[in-house]
């Protein structure tokens, strides 16, 4: 075979996840899994029912459409109106995809060409860089930094350049809970109208804030022509292994998403797409108890955190408490993170991972909060040993 590595270049140093390690060392070890970010139990019992009926009935067993089903797409547009106030059409500017992480793939492998720079808020979450470096661009961090972070708008000036192609956005931002306000926003977008950028928005949490609101980039003076939306229906509903994620832009963007992402997996979920065009439609007082829930789980995880003698950075969202384990006398998170399960029977991802700039993030450990009260009770209460 040669010298040549077998892996192409552009992924050296992106092998197994983090996720996959750190879930294998919790099923080994049989402790409680606080790392890779889904819930321990499903979601509404009358969305399972619709999926399932779905499948009984024959619909979406097939390939459904390349684009989506016309009810999730126009549910999709529905769900835009009735939140935000944004009009898009469901035939040209609604598309479905395998997940937010497909949708994230499909938008930078369209949108970027080899050289071009992308600036993504550090720590990012893992697909970033390997999409990013797949389509063979370069990424460029902004580090957001404790104990607030939240980005610094003179340095986010200060990184764009003329070969800047696209600003890729997470708000609610994961792993560190951050949710931009709208004067964050408002100057991001001035930055990217400023200098003719397009911004890719991964807005999966879009519905667990915690405090203050979620607000789209899209809906700012000139954005629309220019952003691509993501979410997905995984962690507003509990079902992430449905896989059921979209894509929400201007008919132009949409067309060049689309051609990436039918050759990636064409269609899937076709079953589940039916269900998630009801669960879009459930009332407001869903979204505010998944919220309410939410933020109590968050905070029993906090105040155990804190009492265990960890530094505790509360999240203004998402699933994720964002910790320093400095106080306990650690310095390494992956190292911490690796012997935790031996330790005391639990498993959290050390936040290193997500960074360029590893010293920002080598001491910092997220927990994941969405599981049941018993989990993260019996959690805090082996994180009292350390």
């Amino acid at each position: 075979m040669g010298a040549r590595p077998l892996l192409n270049r552009r992924l050296d140093g992106l092998g197994t996840t983090i996720f996959a390690e750190m879930s294998a060392l919790a099923t080994a070890t049989g402790s409680i899994n606080l790392g890779q970010g889904f819930p321990d139990t499903d979601g509404p019992a009358e969305i399972a029912r619709a999926a399932a009926d779905a499948v009984l009935s024959g619909r979406g067993n097939q390939y459904p459409p390349g684009p989506g089903i016309p009810e999730l797409r126009t549910a999709i547009a529905e769900h835009q109106q009735r939140f935000y106030g944004l009009g898009y059409d469901p035939d040209t500017e609604v598309l479905v995809t395998a997940g937010a992480t497909e949708a994230i793939a499909a938008a930078l492998l369209a949108l970027l060409e080899p050289g071009d720079e992308v600036i993504a808020f550090e720590p990012f979450y893992d697909s970033y860089a390997a999409c990013i470096a797949m389509a063979g661009a370069v990424r460029v961090p902004l580090t957001l930094r404790t104990p607030d972070f939240r980005p610094d708008l003179d340095e986010l000036r200060s990184l764009v350049t003329p070969r800047t192609r696209l600003l890729l956005l997470n708000t609610p931002h994961n792993p560190t809970g951050t949710v931009l306000t709208p004067a964050e926003l408002t100057a991001v977008a001035a930055l990217a109208v400023e200098h003719d950028l397009l911004v890719v928005t991964d807005e999966v949490y879009e519905h667990l804030v915690f405090s203050g609101a979620h607000y789209p980039i899209a809906a700012l003076p000139g954005m629309r022509e220019r952003t691509v939306s993501i979410s997905s229906a995984g962690k507003t509903f509990s079902f992430t292994g449905w896989k059921v994620g979209w894509v929400t832009a201007s008919a132009p963007l949409v067309a060049a998403v689309r051609t990436a992402k039918q050759y990636l997996t064409y269609v899937s979920a076709g079953p589940f797409q039916y269900a998630v065009a009801d669960a879009l439609r459930l009332p407001d007082e869903y979204f505010g108890g998944l919220r309410t829930d939410l933020r109590r789980k968050r905070d029993l995880l906090a105040d155990g955190l804190t009492a265990a003698g960890f530094e505790v950075f509360q999240p203004q969202g998402t699933y994720f408490v964002t910790t320093d384990i400095t106080p306990l006398g650690e310095k390494d998170g992956l190292e911490f993170c690796r012997s935790l399960p031996g330790r005391c029977g639990v498993v959290a991802i050390p936040n290193v991972v997500f960074y360029d700039n590893t010293e920002a993030g080598r001491s910092l450990v997220r927990f994941t909060f969405c599981k049941q009260d018993e989990v993260l009770l019996e959690a805090v209460r082996r994180l009292q040993r350390l």
